[in-house]
């Protein structure tokens, strides 16, 4: 399996800190840690899951700390076969201590491209239930940096309770700079999943309730979306009960393009290589599906031409 180069297109950086890294910034023990930054098995719901990025945010507020935290992710991508990522966070979350925008930005970008093996881009989070001003800030910036290492901006946050449809102005907003977006989606329910659709994008950050609904599916197949899914993610919070209930390989065979992605490696203590087990173990894909999966994947990845063709051809070496 560690042969198979990989694709993540849904990943963020502050539920990505490792532990053993977590540990030598804070000075606390692995055992606190893991209590901190791990969820369990079965949260109650997502904004249970959510708790646990309380504590990384914390260590998140320096640019020395933002470059070691970056570098130490893509390193561990590069250790997990991953090729291409695309790494997300909130901008805001990291402001505690008087950073800028363009500061968080720039220390990022320092360190993830310290590897070299490793193509990196950027997504800016925009926040469920940050105000209007704060998440216009966001769009400024994404515009500002655009393919000089961020390429989209995304929605995220508690769904539950901060529905799509107070924040469509924003992504009107992105429309008029040309910014590309993704939307954390249909993660909990299929409330947002119709507005989302309508704002005409390509790709929404989980979107698996979209199989309760035949005619959100219907229009996600039709108008060609992906659907960045994390199983791990999905189980903890309560989604869906196992793997084999989760509907990944039911989307996959209704032709619905997918992307396999961890959401968080450490709030959820996974990794490619482990998603990609529990996939062929327990919803019975096999390794020419996921080669498959992560080939489409590039297709929508926030790349120009060129740069998926290279990516490509890396993938079919």
């Amino acid at each position: 399996m560690t042969s198979l180069k990989k694709i993540e297109l849904h990943l963020h950086l502050d539920g990505s800190i490792s532990l053993d890294l977590a540990s030598k910034l804070s000075g606390l023990p692995l055992s606190e840690l893991k209590e901190k930054m791990i969820a369990p098995d079965k949260c109650f719901d997502l904004k249970d899951y959510l708790t646990r990025f309380d504590f990384p945010i914390s260590l998140m507020q320096t640019k020395d700390n933002l470059e070691l935290i970056s570098q130490d992710l893509v390193n561990r991508l590069e250790k997990d076969n991953v090729i291409y990522a695309e790494i997300r966070f909130a901008p805001a979350f990291f402001t505690k201590k008087g950073l800028t925008y363009e500061e968080i930005i720039k220390s990022i970008l320092t360190g993830v491209r310290k590897n070299k093996k490793v193509k990196t881009n950027l997504i800016l989070c925009l926040m469920r239930g940050m105000d209007l001003e704060t998440n216009l800030q966001v769009i400024e910036t994404a515009s500002k940096y655009l393919n000089k290492g961020v390429v989209a901006i995304d929605l995220a946050g508690d769904e539950k309770q901060y529905k799509l449809k107070e924040y469509l102005p924003l992504f009107k907003k992105a429309k008029a700079l040309n910014i590309p977006f993704t939307i954390h989606a249909g993660e909990v329910d299929e409330i947002d999943l119709q507005d989302a659709i309508d704002l005409g994008l390509k790709r929404i950050g989980h979107g698996v309730f979209a199989i309760k609904n035949d005619n959100l599916l219907k229009q996600i197949q039709d108008k060609n979306i992906l659907l960045e899914i994390c199983p791990t993610s999905n189980i903890q919070t309560n989604a869906f009960n196992s793997y084999k209930e989760h509907p990944v390989r039911l989307l996959y065979d209704k032709k619905i393009n997918i992307n396999i992605s961890t959401d968080n490696r450490t709030v959820s203590n996974t990794s490619l290589e482990r998603e990609y087990k529990h996939l062929i173990k327990e919803c019975n894909f096999t390794k020419e599906e996921l080669k498959d999966i992560n080939k489409n994947s590039l297709n929508y990845a926030f790349l120009n031409p060129k740069e998926k063709i290279k990516l490509l051809e890396e993938l079919e070496k």
